[in-house]
């Protein structure tokens, strides 16, 4: 599954760097696919939906850090565990209910991300 930053965020940054996929965005910026990782140009994402990775995406929070679910790998195929969680002051990096995701499918983006 993906992780979720909660409202306990203190806006901190400390995950933002730590983030091996550039998931995570601080909140109200706008986030792209093509940011860290090597997809450029028009792609097609696994689920079928095709987008253009130069294009900027609607922000997924206004007020705190947020981390895109399509773009979470939970560090699989980089780390043991989420960095995000692990540097997190305030563990507000928890998974998501929402996005229930294998280990399969996990490595599976990580591979989609980063062309591999």
């Amino acid at each position: 599954m993906a992780i979720i930053i909660t409202d306990e965020c203190i806006n901190c940054g400390a995950c933002e760097p730590e983030c091996p996929n550039t998931a995570i965005y601080e909140g109200a910026d706008d986030w792209r696919y093509k940011d860290g990782t090597k997809l450029s140009g028009k792609i097609i994402l696994p689920d079928g939906t095709e987008v253009d990775s130069d294009d900027a995406q609607t922000p997924i929070s206004d007020e705190v850090y947020y981390i895109v679910p399509g773009k979470c790998t939970e560090c699989k195929g980089f780390h043991d565990e989420p960095q995000c969680a692990a540097v997190c002051p305030v563990d507000c990096c928890i998974p998501d209910d929402n996005h229930v995701e294998s280990e399969e499918t996990l490595l599976n983006r990580q591979a989609f991300l980063h062309n591999e």
